[in-house]
C-alpha cells in the first residue's frame, strides 16, 4: 500500500506516462511496486545515474522522477530544466511509465517538504541517498536508497562533480556519462558553455573540498 497523504494534484509536471508490462526489461512482477518516487539534480545525467533511472522504471508500474533544483542555474546546476528533462528521456528510451517533476528550492525544508508530498502523492517508496532529505520525508514515505534498486554488476562510482570537475578540465567527462548524454551535451556545446560560465569557479571549489563527493543528488 502507498504511504503519503493525498493532496493536491501535481502543479507542475512533464507527463510522459503509460504502463509496462512487468516481463519487459527482466524485471520480476514481485519486484515491482505500484509508485516509485525519487528526487535529484541529474545535472548531467552520469553513469551513476542511468542505472537507477533505470530501476525507478523498472520497478515499478508508474515512476515519479523529480528535477530538484529545477529554479536553479548555477555553480552546481549547470544545464537548465529542459536540458535535465532531454537528457533523462535520452537515458530512458523505450520506457514511457514514468513522470518528470520539476522540484524547485526553496530554501525551507519543511516547505520543501510539504511541496513534495503535494507533487508526488502517496508512494510505495520514496529514493534518497540525502541524510536531510531523508529526515525530512521519513514520517510521510518508507526511504530506500539508490543503491537498494541497482544490481551490484550495474553500480558506477560516479557523482555529479566528478562529472563537473573533468568538465572544467577538458574532455575527461565523456567517459563518466552514457554515449548518448556526452554526444547530446557536445552537439550543443553545452560542455564549452559551463567551461565558459563555471569551469574557473568548479576548479576552484574542487580544490577548496578535496576528495567530498555529491550526496545522491547530482
Amino acid at each position: 500500500m502507498t504511504r503519503g497523504r493525498q493532496l493536491s494534484r501535481p502543479l507542475f509536471t512533464i507527463p510522459i506516462l503509460s504502463t509496462m508490462s512487468s516481463t519487459e526489461h527482466n524485471i520480476r512482477p514481485i519486484d515491482r511496486f505500484e509508485r516509485i518516487g525519487m528526487v535529484a539534480r541529474w545535472r548531467p545525467v552520469h553513469r551513476g545515474h542511468a542505472p537507477v533511472l533505470r530501476a525507478l522504471c523498472d520497478g515499478a508500474s508508474q515512476a515519479l522522477i523529480g528535477i530538484g533544483s529545477s529554479n536553479r542555474y548555477d555553480l552546481r546546476n549547470p544545464f537548465t530544466l529542459e536540458e535535465a528533462v532531454d537528457m533523462i528521456r535520452l537515458v530512458l528510451t523505450g520506457r514511457k511509465n514514468y513522470t518528470l517533476i520539476p522540484v524547485p528550492d526553496l530554501d525551507d525544508g519543511p516547505r520543501w517538504r510539504v511541496m513534495v508530498m503535494e507533487l508526488f502523492g502517496p508512494l510505495d517508496r520514496f529514493v534518497t541517498d540525502n541524510p536531510y532529505v531523508s529526515s525530512l520525508l521519513a514520517a510521510d514515505y518508507s526511504i530506500i536508497k539508490p543503491a537498494e534498486l541497482v544490481p551490484e554488476d550495474e553500480k558506477v562510482a560516479v557523482d555529479g562533480r566528478m562529472v563537473r570537475r573533468e568538465m572544467a578540465r577538458g574532455d575527461g567527462w565523456r567517459d563518466l556519462v552514457p554515449e548518448e548524454i556526452a554526444a547530446y551535451v557536445a552537439a550543443r556545446g553545452l560542455d564549452e558553455r559551463f567551461r565558459r560560465e563555471f569551469g574557473l569557479q568548479t576548479l576552484a571549489l574542487d580544490a577548496i573540498i578535496g576528495g567530498k563527493t555529491d550526496v545522491f543528488m547530482g
